[in-house]
């Protein structure tokens, strides 16, 4: 079994080695992708947050 860091490596060479097929994404697509990631990670730790609250029975 490889280690962490050489899966990730692997990983980020894979990536680079794909986007010059992608060079049609405009920077409004990127933009647009960048807040989609930020809400959808925002909106998951707001739900971790309130079933912790739940658990601990705060609500």
């Amino acid at each position: 079994m490889t280690s962490v860091p050489a899966q990730l490596f692997t990983v980020l060479v894979s990536l680079l080695l794909v986007l010059p097929a992608v060079e049609a994404v405009e920077a409004g697509d990127a933009i647009i992708l960048f807040l989609g990631v930020v809400l959808c990670i925002t909106g998951i730790c707001a739900c971790l947050g309130v079933y912790a609250r739940k658990k601990n029975g705060e609500v």
